[in-house]
């Protein structure tokens, strides 16, 4: 967490969260272009951000694409903020929101476990209940293979989809059309990648979410933060999130 504070206390790098907010998946030199200082020191603090997890980069191309990630926020908020003021964690919420635009969105999050329970973490539908707003993912997990999201607690199916791809304990490439009310019904399909890298004794997992329409509604990712957050703290700690709508669809 020190390494989220320290970036986010300097001016310039707020400057540069600001303007991946404006407009996500931005290269060096349109970043350059928006700040009287060098090349070198636009670089100097991308390198920092991403350090801190504030942002995540890739490549398309020939060219290497900034993207904002809003998870580093959502875990401040759960370990501190929750437990002692809602108001604050209310306002923190609004500044996730205000972090998150459509189109694309990458998330991205470090986990001390192995490839091999991350992946059963994802595909079990009782551990996915627990970091998953309560509701419980099932399928067989075989590539082109259907998958469906319910909940005891809700009133339908909250959505399914199709497995593009499936590659344990490493990659899982999701078609998914949302069903937890009429607004995200009406988006359509999205894809969501989740992707597994083992970095010592612990895992990186980047989950991008896109083919979102411009301007598609934020009920489609903006949980994703609250969900990786949950899905960390369970695998490293055995316990459940406890902040608003954590365990929307759970056992009441």
């Amino acid at each position: 967490m020190d390494a989220v504070f320290k970036a986010l206390a300097d001016p310039t790098r707020r400057g540069l969260l600001d303007e991946l907010f404006r407009h996500d998946g931005q290269t060096l030199s349109s970043l350059e272009a928006r700040f009287e200082i060098t090349r070198f020191a636009v670089m100097k603090h991308l390198k920092l951000l991403e350090a801190a997890g504030l942002i995540v980069t890739r490549r398309r191309g020939r060219e290497k694409l900034h993207f904002l990630n809003p998870v580093p926020i959502r875990l401040v908020h759960d370990r501190w903020v929750s437990k002692y003021a809602e108001p604050w964690a209310a306002g923190l919420s609004e500044l996730k929101s205000r972090l998150e635009v459509p189109m694309e969105k990458v998330f991205e999050i470090y986990i001390r476990t192995t490839p091999e329970r991350l992946w059963e973490a994802i595909t079990d539908p009782d551990i996915r209940s627990k970091y998953n707003f309560g509701a419980r993912v099932t399928s067989d997990w075989t590539q082109g293979s259907s998958f469906e999201m319910g909940a005891p607690g809700a009133p339908g199916s909250l959505g399914e989809g199709r497995n593009l791809e499936v590659d344990p304990p490493r990659k899982l490439v999701q078609s998914m059309v949302a069903l937890w009310s009429d607004e995200a019904r009406q988006e359509g399909p999205t894809r969501v990648t989740w992707e597994i890298e083992p970095i010592g004794d612990s895992c990186r997992l980047t989950v991008t979410h896109d083919e979102l329409r411009e301007g598609a509604s934020e009920e489609l990712y903006g949980g994703w933060p609250m969900i990786l957050s949950g899905l960390k703290t369970w695998l490293e700690t055995g316990e459940l999130l406890t902040t608003p709508g954590s365990l929307l669809y759970g056992d009441q």
